[in-house]
């Protein structure tokens, strides 16, 4: 890692962790689904302005499209929506937190060591022993439910995205406006709320969709651009720390040292899930 990346990882983490905390803010006075519809919208926006002034290519294809939708369905609009839902009964910092175990969901066999720490991570963080609304509450389920999806998404991106020669930030663009879509036929069948807004719901949203969602896009693609993917996947590391500040901070939230423990198994386990074994001379050498 070059100390040029430093600022730009931390930039990331910073915008990204603090997304759990203006989904909290804008549910208060939105709907989930709008919550969700406005920022994917947002998001979508942003990139597409980029991609205008950049005068690349959208892609035509059908079959493309149709790809771009199923991973647009797990990449972006069910692990949104999710986590919008989950934040209406669970902390923001506890959501944070628990994103952070989405790369345990896609391990190879050998890494199962990782995926039973993270776990035990998880069950420490919800603590289900001293409460009902713990790891099988409502909201704890929604926020596993979005970090496996993530995982999905990204195994089917790398299987029927990946190396076709379009560049991130359409591909970002696309999914986005394809969630986009989905949220709003979503809306149209669950109905709109009664708007009862105020100016910070209103101005969580907008953060949460054009920084949170729209830029992070783009510098997320420079670092991996300029840094390389292993580099860029650092910051997953960083987002709980991040969600867990802003939570105390801003909304009063609690963190106990049980927490902090489970928090540190669920890191434990994802760099488990993130090691490589090369055979180098007959024998395996981890990375």
């Amino acid at each position: 890692m070059t100390r040029s990346a430093l600022p730009r990882i931390a930039l990331l983490a910073l915008i990204w962790g603090s997304a759990f905390l203006w989904i909290k803010l804008a549910d208060r006075g939105f709907s989930a689904v709008e919550v969700t519809l406005a920022r994917l919208a947002l998001g979508a926006a942003v990139l597409f302005i980029i991609v205008r002034v950049r005068r690349e290519a959208v892609p035509r294809s059908g079959w493309l499209w149709a790809h771009i939708a199923v991973a647009a369905l797990f990449a972006n609009a069910v692990p949104y929506l999710l986590f919008a839902v989950a934040e209406q009964t669970v902390d923001s910092s506890t959501a944070g937190i628990i994103n952070a175990t989405t790369p345990l969901w896609s391990v190879t066999s050998w890494q199962a060591a990782g995926l039973i720490t993270g776990f035990a991570g998880a069950v420490l963080i919800f603590t289900p022993w001293h409460t009902a609304g713990g790891l099988l509450s409502a909201g704890g389920l929604e926020c596993l439910a979005a970090s496996i999806s993530y995982a999905v998404s990204y195994i089917y991106m790398d299987r029927f995205l990946a190396r076709r020669g379009i560049g991130a930030v359409v591909l970002s663009a696309c999914q986005l406006a394809a969630a986009a879509v989905m949220l709003a036929i979503t809306l149209a069948v669950s109905g709109a709320q009664t708007p009862h807004v105020t100016t910070e719901d209103v101005a969580a949203i907008a953060v949460l969709g054009i920084i949170g969602t729209g830029l992070a896009y783009v510098l997320n693609y420079q670092i991996i651009t300029s840094e390389g993917a292993t580099v860029a996947s650092t910051v997953t590391y960083l987002l709980p720390v991040v969600a867990i500040v802003l939570g105390v901070l801003v909304l009063g939230e609690t963190i106990t040292m049980i927490t902090l423990a489970g928090i540190a198994l669920v890191l434990a386990g994802v760099a488990l899930t993130r090691r490589r074994v090369k055979p180098a001379s007959g024998d395996h050498r981890v990375e």
